[in-house]
């Protein structure tokens, strides 16, 4: 079997047999997309949290999850490639793994990023074309959010993606890039998902994301004695964080929710 050396989005230089015949998929949204690609038969390993399309993860095998890899497991598989990212995966477990089998990983922050990521991905499973079509269509949508009337007014938004203690999604993620193309503005100055102070913070709009935690009805209740003035809304988390073919439908959710919000 021939090989190929490639540069991920890490700046890792990865060497990968070729044709790529196995894969293991740590990410969901990347194991979407690599379904998406017509790729399913290629995998041998998904994680627990790869739920899209139903029933997958049940057919291909499951592998722990994004930060709980069974690294002997997927050593095991003998996957000619492992796909992962920088922010969703453990270095230890990335570390561990790339001395047995190619890792390659992504480094998302921004839709450019996760395009790239996108066109890089096709090129590697030799599905080039329909990658570009898919980049096509996802740049389509997002102009269409562009052109989307959104309100003159400044809009300080807060993305919370965990309680106890509340956590929310900073400067430098995708999902604040996300905010932005809203045309709304991220109230949170830290970087990444940093631990908040609801005290010395003063949200217009609260989105409640549906995960990592999952937080429900009864917790709009909650979060108005701390922001009694602020509009509160539970939001589908996988649009806002979900950076492969999801973000297909993605825009058409960003312009419903402005709608209402």
């Amino acid at each position: 079997m021939n090989s190929i050396i490639t540069t991920d989005q890490m700046g890792r230089a990865v060497t990968i047999p070729f044709p790529i015949r196995r894969i293991v998929s740590l990410v969901p949204s990347q194991t979407e997309l690599l379904i998406d690609l017509g790729l399913e038969e290629l995998l041998v390993g998904v994680t627990k949290f790869c739920i899209h399309p139903a029933g997958m993860k049940e057919r291909v095998g499951q592998i722990g999850g994004t930060k709980t890899v069974k690294i002997d497991q997927v050593i095991a598989l003998k996957p000619d490639l492992v796909i992962g990212n920088k922010e969703e995966n453990l270095q230890s477990d990335i570390e561990a793994l790339e001395q047995h089998v190619p890792v390659w990983m992504s480094d998302i922050h921004d839709l450019e990023t996760a395009l790239d990521m996108i066109r890089q991905i096709g090129l590697l499973v030799e599905k080039e074309q329909i990658s570009l079509q898919v980049i096509d269509s996802i740049r389509h949508k997002f102009n269409q959010l562009d052109q989307f009337k959104k309100s003159s007014e400044l809009t300080k938004v807060l993305y919370l993606i965990w309680r106890k203690p509340y956590m929310a999604a900073g400067k430098g993620t995708f999902i604040d890039d996300c905010l932005t193309r809203c045309g709304w503005v991220n109230c949170v100055s830290e970087t990444r998902y940093p631990e908040i102070d609801p005290t010395t913070l003063q949200p217009d709009l609260i989105l409640l994301s549906s995960e990592p935690y999952p937080f429900q009805e009864r917790h709009i209740e909650e979060l108005k004695a701390f922001f009694p003035s602020a509009r509160i809304e539970l939001v589908d988390g996988e649009y806002f964080s979900w950076y492969g073919t999801r973000m297909l439908g993605a825009p058409d959710y960003f312009m419903d929710l402005l709608k209402r919000t």
